[in-house]
């Protein structure tokens, strides 16, 4: 019995990983020929091309795309093994890649990363902001951050915190129409419709005393995937919508913005972790897992406990 031919396909993962030959060759310290070759044995083994390839561009084939999950879970539980074989003893190193929300990503994961790099100077970071559900395992990502009621699935998920959404117009906006008194009322107006989910306009509603429940469907003045684009036109006083309290909180806090219907509940989300199935990780992850579970044990926005 032949065995695969394992270090080709952890070359191949990190040449994907890198998007370049030299580059992949550099960090696993090899020659540039040599992970040519390891690439190219792979493809004559299999009979496929793996990567398209000119002077100034490379990028993975559909074949190279379909394979490339199994090269990236074939490298990470190597190295996951090194890592709990050592017992954690050496320091952590290489490179991890990260997906998180746009709007999230940018004004909370950003300032926690500073700290986390100053730590671990040999451990290297790349962020994917966007709202995109990603594919950890064929896109070759160590763990994202996703904020939403998650459904089962193969991937293992920590949760982190609650995020709460909040129907929110400024009082400016809240003198001039009146004030609701029901859900009923806002479907007289127009407001921001937030399109990045399964029901855009659809928010259903429970009365907290009562737990008289109440579908509300959003007239939209203004509809976008991602809920900061709304912010603008929800400072100009010109609508309101329902918004994660991550986004609106400071605005809250110094009076900008008004909660509408405050008595009534949109069913809270959450903030969780999500890395792929496997338990063993290399030790890079682990830390940086760590880290950004104590970041947000007490996250800056949250006005009552998760």
């Amino acid at each position: 019995m032949k065995l695969p031919d394992f270090e080709a396909w952890a070359i191949f993962a990190k040449v994907a990983e890198r998007g370049s030959f030299a580059r992949a060759a550099e960090e696993l310290q090899l020659s540039k020929p040599t992970v040519s070759k390891a690439v190219s044995r792979l493809e004559q083994s299999m009979g496929i091309s793996l990567f398209n390839r000119n002077s100034r561009h490379m990028s993975l084939t559909e074949s190279g795309r379909l394979l490339v999950g199994h090269a990236n879970r074939i490298l990470a539980e190597a190295e996951a093994a090194e890592s709990e074989a050592r017992g954690g003893t050496h320091r952590p190193s290489g490179l991890i890649r990260v997906a998180a929300p746009m709007t999230f990503g940018i004004q909370h994961l950003s300032p926690v990363l500073p700290g986390f790099l100053e730590q671990y100077p040999e451990i290297d970071i790349s962020v994917d902001f966007s709202d995109a559900l990603v594919d950890l395992v064929a896109e070759g990502y160590d763990l994202a951050l996703r904020i939403a009621a998650l459904a089962d699935s193969s991937l293992r998920a920590r949760r982190l915190c609650r995020v709460r959404l909040l129907l929110i117009a400024t009082s400016t906006y809240l003198d001039r129409i009146g004030r609701p008194t029901h859900p009923r009322d806002l479907e007289e107006l127009k407001s921001f419709v937030y399109t990045n989910n399964s029901a855009p306009g659809t928010v259903r509603l429970t009365r907290a005393n009562t737990g008289e429940e109440f579908v509300l469907s959003q007239a939209s003045r203004f509809r976008a995937d991602n809920a900061e684009a709304f912010l603008p036109a929800l400072n100009a006083d010109l609508g309101f919508g329902l918004f994660p309290e991550f986004m609106i909180w400071d605005g809250l806090r110094d009076g900008r913005f008004e909660q509408i219907l405050p008595e009534w509940d949109a069913a809270s989300i959450a903030l969780y972790l999500v890395t792929p199935s496997s338990t063993l990780r290399p030790f890079r992850v682990s830390v940086f897992l760590e880290h950004l579970a104590k970041a947000f044990e007490h996250p800056p926005w949250a006005v009552s406990a998760p």
